[in-house]
């Protein structure tokens, strides 16, 4: 595995594999890797040559009030796990080198609409930071396509419509979701869990299956499954961001003409902001009420 912290550096290598008619994929961090990146990095040697990881933690991205500072950097343990598992390049740029001029005088790729909900109405600029970065990343790596979690279902709907809008020719990947046995979404922030909370933190995903399935079942007044959900996360401990049953197209309000279903919630429990959703398949062909979990 070769290092770079140089973008000019990584482009030629990329370009000569390219020209060797290599096919590239790509897997964006920022660091502290676990389980859930190292299978997106095994997703993306299945779907091609070569596999590039960068790790960045993006500024833009982070709020006044968030954890930048704090946000866990673990570069040694991250490139083990990376030259593990193949991986043919790794970036690692310093902020200077993917927002040279500051970050004051950068130019912003903002998704409308998608960024301003759920996590973005609570994380103001959060979306636009990410897909401005991402947006740098992919012009330098040139990937033939990228691999994302499906943990981060907004972002990842984000990115798929920036790809789409701007006619960048990147195939983009959503990755299931990687969790514990418990059932956890796998995160970077679930190391800020005490004990006390990690126990208590599986009942995030329980809630979303438990919505899920009464959804499933035929019930289907979702202000009603919002609020009662919202509550039974406060009653476990959490401070709910959200919890909210969208569209997962649109991720608007979902209509007669929805076929997908996402549940998506974002809660604090104590420091760390946990995410998380499941979605829902309709059937087209049935009637309103006639539902097949996915």
């Amino acid at each position: 595995m070769k290092t770079f912290s140089k973008s000019k550096q990584l482009r030629s290598a990329i370009t000569r594999d390219k020209l060797n008619g290599k096919r590239v994929a790509f897997v964006p961090t920022m660091g502290n890797l676990h389980e859930g990146h190292i299978q997106l990095v095994r997703r993306a040697k299945q779907v091609a040559d070569i596999v590039v990881v960068s790790i960045f933690v993006n500024p833009l991205q982070f709020g006044a009030n968030e954890d930048l500072d704090n946000y866990p950097r673990t570069l040694a343990a991250d490139k083990e796990k990376l030259f593990a598992e193949g991986v043919n390049y790794l970036l690692y740029p310093d902020v200077e080198e993917i927002y040279p001029e500051g970050m004051d005088q950068q130019t912003l790729v903002v998704v409308p609409d998608l960024s301003d909900t759920l996590c973005g109405a609570s994380r103001p600029g959060h979306f636009a930071g990410v897909a401005t970065v991402v947006n740098k990343l992919f012009q330098i790596v040139q990937p033939d396509t990228a691999i994302f979690g499906k943990k981060d279902f907004q972002q990842l709907a984000i990115i798929e419509k920036m790809v789409k809008d701007l006619c960048m020719p990147i195939d983009i990947i959503g990755e299931e979701t990687a969790r514990d046995v418990d059932g956890l979404a796998l995160s970077s922030r679930n190391g800020y869990l005490t004990e006390e909370q990690r126990s208590i933190a599986p009942a995030l995903h329980k809630t979303l299956l438990d919505c899920r399935e009464a959804i499933a079942c035929g019930f289907d007044s979702y202000q009603e499954l919002e609020d009662y959900c919202t509550e039974a996360l406060k009653n476990a401990g959490f401070e709910p961001d959200y919890f909210s049953v969208r569209d997962a197209v649109t991720l608007g309000e979902v209509t007669g003409d929805t076929e997908q279903i996402v549940i998506l919630a974002a809660a604090k429990l104590g420091t760390p902001r946990l995410i998380d959703n499941v979605t829902l398949t309709l059937n087209p062909s049935q009637d309103w009420g006639m539902l097949a979990a996915h």
